[in-house]
């Protein structure tokens, strides 16, 4: 369901998914480069991926990388080491310039911008090489935060960080069960689905 923001909606936070939002999708372009270098259903073996990265705990900082790579490699047969392995996915995280340019107008307006993001350490060291965390006023990572855009709470805990109402903020994510989950909680939610799009629908809150 595509949402529409309306001129008269008091926004005053506005929150931002990095993989697929702020960037090109790394994690998933990634897994399927590796996929594919190993001789595996690419499909498969992102769902493999996927549901470890969660199950593990790697993503609510609860283990770590190199155990997460070590249980990886023993459930598919993969046998690239950890660096290898994070390079295929941390290379193809390309910050989207024009999303950029959207946190800082949105910045310039005196709202409040900031990354939500179901991460890992990872989110650090992209951030190291590339240096887009001061466009935010704040980063609210899986990773340190010990829970995740699965569990809807995660926007109560956020929107109390941020000391506005629900209906203050504005979520964008690329996946439809998160901003679902945050529209249950009481958030504006954008689904980005590709940049025309998304610019159509933010339209409405710059004009």
């Amino acid at each position: 369901m595509k949402d529409l923001i309306t001129p008269n909606m008091d926004i005053r936070a506005v929150l931002f998914d990095f993989g697929g939002v702020i960037a090109d999708e790394g994690f998933k372009h990634g897994l399927q480069a590796i996929a594919q270098l190993n001789g595996l259903d690419p499909t498969t073996f992102i769902g493999l991926t996927r549901s470890l990265i969660y199950s593990s705990g790697y993503i609510n900082g609860q283990t770590s990388e190199a155990e997460f790579w070590q249980r990886l490699r023993e459930l598919s047969g993969i046998s690239q080491s950890d660096a290898e392995l994070r390079e295929a996915i941390l290379c193809r995280f390309t910050l989207r310039p024009h999303m950029l340019a959207t946190v800082d107008r949105l910045r310039a307006r005196g709202l409040t911008v900031a990354i939500l993001s179901d991460q890992t350490n990872w989110l650090d060291e992209l951030n190291a090489r590339d240096d887009f965390f001061k466009h935010f006023d704040m980063v609210f990572n899986s990773f340190y935060l010990g829970t995740n855009k699965s569990d809807a709470e995660i926007f109560v805990s956020v929107r109390n960080g941020l000391f506005v109402y629900p209906q203050q903020i504005l979520f964008i994510d690329d996946y439809a069960g998160n901003t679902d989950r945050a529209r249950a909680k009481g958030l504006n939610t954008i689904l980005y689905t590709d940049r025309a799009d998304f610019e159509t629908q933010i339209a409405a809150l710059l004009a």
